[in-house]
């Protein structure tokens, strides 16, 4: 074994925090300098307010959680408009021929659709011009947008 690898150990090392508190320890350094202590950090003083603030670390944080928050309130909005039942037929990819003959039975919104829906598939099957693969379209279009369809028709089923 190689002799006189190891470095020095001092038994009477000092340690200085910034908050002006000192005490001895043993280490390998004479000095040690630190930020924090146990007598000044927050966690140890039980005063929580208190927070460093280190090269804006805090202001990063709430910002970061600020930009959060507003990204679950667009989301949500974003979820809650597409499921508005004022929602436009024509917003809808179906043909020009089924939304021709919804708008002349004046059902042009998705809460109309609903309505003529809880009375049963019935209820639009009977708008002229409006047929069985129009229908299967049109639900199909309502389950992928986040619609619920009405008991009636889920009974009835495809």
């Amino acid at each position: 074994m190689k002799k006189e690898i190891q470095p020095k150990y001092f038994l009477d090392a000092v340690v200085t925090c910034a908050c002006g508190n000192t005490w001895t320890t043993g280490s390998t350094k004479k000095e040690i300098r630190t930020e924090v202590c146990s007598a000044c950090h927050p966690f140890f003083t039980g005063q929580q307010q208190r927070i460093m603030d280190i090269e804006g670390q805090v202001d990063r944080f709430y910002r970061k959680l600020q930009a959060r928050q507003e990204f679950i309130d667009q989301k949500k909005s974003r979820e809650e408009s597409r499921t508005s039942p004022a929602r436009p037929l024509t917003e809808l990819t179906l043909g020009t021929r089924a939304l021709d003959a919804l708008a002349r039975a004046k059902i042009t919104t998705a809460g109309d659709v609903l309505e003529k829906l809880s009375h049963g598939e019935q209820a639009l099957l009977d708008v002229e011009g409006f047929g069985r693969k129009s229908l299967i379209d049109l639900k199909k279009q309502l389950r992928q947008l986040g619609y619920e369809l009405p008991e009636a028709i889920i009974t009835s089923g495809e």
